[in-house]
């Protein structure tokens, strides 16, 4: 992957095959956005994975909110030494400083994911954006400004609706594994609008009432993935590619409307090659 960063030929090479096993979609997308800003994010896109995976590689909550903290201090300048002995720490902080880029949204980023590793309640929808506008929203804003600094400024209305979308989609392809461990981020007041709680979506003994359930967030997801196309069709086309891996969120939301409550068994996700090829064809069309 040709880049005009400032990193050395093979510790960029492990960064993208550390990315492209770790988030394949975004390493797929990452291969379509500009050249010159390419580096700056595999590295951004390095740190969301590491954050994201954690509940994955922790037995228990607590190991997990120390690894959050050591990220929150690595960004507050309070791990130097250990920041630079760590490849992604000190890129992020490489391109912190010379891109002039808000470490804010990332602190955010990192006290949002403390919420998955517990197995709390998503109380509404409410909850749910502003979960979503933590993460997945904030990895698109921030995206944005390492493409285009000066439209960034415009792009937040297109980051809010578009992160929601995208974490439903995420959500609803993990209902599986999210269903096996417990975890459950279906908002809570659409589980009541549709005659369900937590325990009784765990327990998956109403297969009807399940894929009301589903479909429900499917729609809730669909709903903000209109808003982001129109405020998208606002921005300027130089900043589109930051909202390439957006591009596959609509079939997962309609995969998901179709299997219903077999979504819990069955991941709605496109396969790999169909995947490609929607970014592509986003990334020359200059939407989705």
């Amino acid at each position: 992957m040709g880049s005009s960063g400032t990193f050395a030929p093979t510790l960029r090479e492990q960064f993208v095959q550390d990315l492209r096993r770790a988030d394949i979609d975004r390493y797929l997308a990452l291969l379509l956005m500009p050249e010159a800003a390419r580096d700056d994010l595999l590295v951004l896109m390095l740190f969301n994975a590491e954050i994201a995976a954690i509940r994955d590689r922790v037995r228990e909550p607590l190991p997990g909110e120390v690894r959050l903290q050591w990220w929150r201090d690595v960004l507050g300048g309070e791990r130097g030494g250990e920041a630079r002995a760590h490849p992604v720490a000190a890129a992020l902080l490489e391109v912190i400083a010379r891109r002039t880029m808000p470490a804010a949204p990332l602190l955010a980023m990192c006290e949002a994911r403390i919420f998955d590793l517990y197995d709390d309640p998503m109380p509404d929808r409410s909850s749910y954006e502003g979960y979503a506008g933590e993460t997945a929203s904030a990895m698109l804003q921030m995206s944005a400004f390492l493409i285009d600094p000066a439209s960034s400024a415009q792009t937040a209305t297109a980051s809010g609706h578009a992160g929601v979308a995208q974490a439903v989609a995420g959500h609803l392809m993990m209902l599986p594994i999210t269903q096996a461990r417990g975890q459950l981020f279906v908002p809570g007041d659409l589980l009541a609008a549709t005659g369900l709680d937590r325990d009784g979506f765990l327990r998956g003994d109403d297969r009807a009432l399940l894929s009301t359930a589903i479909r429900a967030f499917a729609g809730f997801g669909r709903e903000h993935l209109d808003k982001a196309r129109l405020a998208l069709g606002e921005l300027p086309a130089l900043v589109f590619p930051a909202y390439l891996p957006v591009s596959l969120v609509e079939p997962v939301l309609a995969r998901a409307e179709k299997l219903g409550a077999d979504s819990l068994e069955t991941t709605p996700q496109l396969p790999q090659w169909r995947r490609q090829w929607r970014l592509w064809r986003a990334a020359r069309r200059g939407a989705f």
